[in-house]
């Protein structure tokens, strides 16, 4: 009532009917609400804002996902206001300190309703430099509309024969082969590959969903287009761990049979998995990963042997079970591409953090200043578990094998 005597002006606004019609609908503002109107204006004008049309007229809300938030593809803080059907916006936060490059997708919440192209295939990642400023869209389908129905990512999972053992000494372990959603309708394609030992230790199980959470993390990442790798976990024996994973031998400890684990993988495993499947077999498209154990077992592969793994994914590695280690990565070159994700948890052991640091400096100053062996070091302050190690792995995995 205050705002009486107060001048009035008018915003108009035009609402399309159909091809030649359109209604007006007069609004009289207050001074003040103009006043509110030019700030919110003004402050648009200084920040990233993104709007997407779609002719696809529905009640899911959609979201917007990317390397800003871990690519969740439901994360309520990222839900676009629907402005109208099938229009959307979404204004980043000031206060949100975005990526040099921004890389996103739209989802309708999850990744089977992830936004796809004019053919209904996936599509490639959206990126912008913005910072301020707006960000046209269009999305023409979405994942759950294909008419076969939704698209489901999760990869194809395989087990080798039973007889497939690592050593007359050992008992049988398993032997997972993790293969691309699209590996036997797309025959034309070749794949890099990861080995992981020790994989029980770093995916787990889902017992819910009778799922690891590497197979989770690769439906996500073939969501978004970066899933091309085929992934073999060595699962540990669950009896004497570190001796098992160990390359070498410890007072403590006993025995390490690390190596004789390493040899199999190398002479026996691998040329039958380039045998079975439609693999790039050369060392710029082999790796090798793994935590703890199986971390230093990762870390020894590659120094020792770089003519075989040229990418290595190094999560929370025992380096305490031997300072040689840091001998061995001392005496490390490589004169072709080398890849290195090191990754700890601030949260760990007490010794871990300088270890890690310590094995990332060496392996860098090996480099000799040249480029072809990057290093990347991840230092967690959230925890060190193998909930963390899980959501990790898409991150090294897409540094390892799509970032150049």
């Amino acid at each position: 009532m205050k705002d009486m005597n107060i001048p009035s002006y008018f915003w108009i606004w035009n609402v399309k009917i159909d091809l030649q019609r359109y209604i007006y609908i007069i609004v009289p503002l207050s001074v003040r609400e103009i006043k509110n109107m030019s700030t919110k204006y003004n402050t648009l004008l200084e920040t990233l804002s993104l709007e997407l049309t779609t002719p696809i007229v529905d009640d899911r809300p959609v979201y917007i996902t990317g390397n800003f938030c871990d690519w969740n593809p439901g994360d309520e803080k990222y839900m676009m206001q629907k402005v109208a059907p099938g229009r959307y916006i979404f204004h980043f936060p000031n206060s949100e300190a975005l990526p040099a490059a921004l890389e996103y997708k739209y989802t309708r919440g999850d990744w089977n309703q992830v936004e796809l192209d004019a053919n209904s295939n996936p599509s490639i990642n959206r990126v912008t430099d913005k910072k301020k400023g707006w960000v046209q869209d269009f999305v023409p389908h979405w994942g759950a509309e294909k008419a076969e129905g939704s698209i489901d990512y999760s990869p194809i999972v395989e087990v080798l024969a039973d007889e497939f053992v690592t050593t007359k000494n050992q008992p049988q372990r398993r032997i997972r082969i993790i293969l691309p959603y699209n590996y036997y309708t797309d025959t034309s394609r070749r794949y890099p590959v990861l080995y992981v030992s020790d994989a029980h230790s770093l995916f787990g199980e889902d017992a819910s969903q009778g799922t690891s959470t590497v197979e989770r993390k690769m439906r996500e990442l073939a969501a978004r287009g970066k899933g091309d790798v085929i992934i073999i976990t060595i699962d540990n024996l669950d009896s004497e761990q570190v001796q098992e994973f160990s390359p070498y031998d410890s007072p403590g400890l006993g025995k390490g049979q690390g190596t004789m684990l390493l040899r199999f993988l190398m002479n026996t495993l691998k040329p039958k998995i380039d045998s079975l499947y439609r693999t790039m077999p050369d060392r710029k498209n082999t790796g090798i990963g793994g935590s703890a154990m199986g971390g230093l077992l990762s870390a020894y592969a590659g120094v020792m042997y770089p003519d075989i793994f040229g990418r290595l994914m190094i999560f929370s590695p025992s380096l305490w079970v031997s300072e040689k280690i840091f001998y061995d990565a001392f005496h490390f070159f490589e004169p072709y591409p080398t890849r290195v994700y090191l990754y700890a948890g601030e949260e760990g052991e007490e010794e871990e953090v300088p270890s890690v640091k310590r094995l990332n400096d060496t392996l860098v100053q090996q480099g000799y200043g040249y480029k072809h062996v990057q290093v990347t070091l991840t230092m967690d302050k959230e925890g060190d578990d193998r909930e963390r190690w899980g959501e990790q792995f898409p991150k090294a995995l897409e540094w390892l094998y799509y970032e150049s």
